[in-house]
């Protein structure tokens, strides 16, 4: 074999691939529901005055580092203040409030986390969003932010940067 004295080069690294990992956008921590059901009266409708007094005798530090689902599984109209009023109450205490049932709390929570992220940082970049991991991470999450990414990236790929497969490409104007 011939010696070449050439330095190795990661030409990952060289790339300028920049890797989102949308496990992070999971929510951590455990969901709890919290369902207005418990809190009608007769099982239909909801008063105001004994809501009230029922949420301020309420443990809220029980919910401490958990997530909160607030929902309510009867067949009952329930005011929208009445979910005001449960996230005022929890939102000191726990991690995130989200009116939902708990099965949907993951999509929302997700949805609220790709929301916040600044979609500009990646202006003219090429983009992997990493496809395996030890997390299932809902697949309406790679969809959303492929769509925020798709007016700003120069190139989006999905899968590990050593093995993509590619999803756009900006043309060359």
């Amino acid at each position: 074999m011939e010696n070449t004295d050439k330095p190795l080069v990661n030409r990952v690294a060289a790339s300028g691939l920049i890797t989102i990992n949308l496990e992070e956008f999971l929510p951590e921590g455990e969901v709890l529901p919290f369902d207005l059901k418990d809190y009608l009266f007769m099982g239909l409708i909801l008063k105001e005055k004994d809501f009230r007094t029922a949420l301020d005798e309420h443990d809220w530090k029980k919910y401490e580092g958990k997530n909160l689902a607030v929902f309510c599984s009867a067949d009952a109209i329930i005011p929208l203040w009445a979910y005001m009023l449960v996230v005022r109450h929890a939102a000191p205490f726990a991690r995130l409030v989200l009116q939902c049932t708990p099965a949907d709390f993951e999509k929302l929570a997700v949805q609220n986390a790709i929301s916040k992220v600044d979609f500009k940082k990646y202006e003219g970049k090429r983009v992997v969003i990493k496809g395996c991991g030890d997390k299932e991470v809902p697949a309406f999450a790679y969809a959303e932010f492929t769509r925020n990414l798709l007016p700003l990236a120069q190139s989006i790929l999905y899968g590990e940067p050593c093995s993509t497969v590619p999803i756009f490409k900006k043309a060359k104007d």
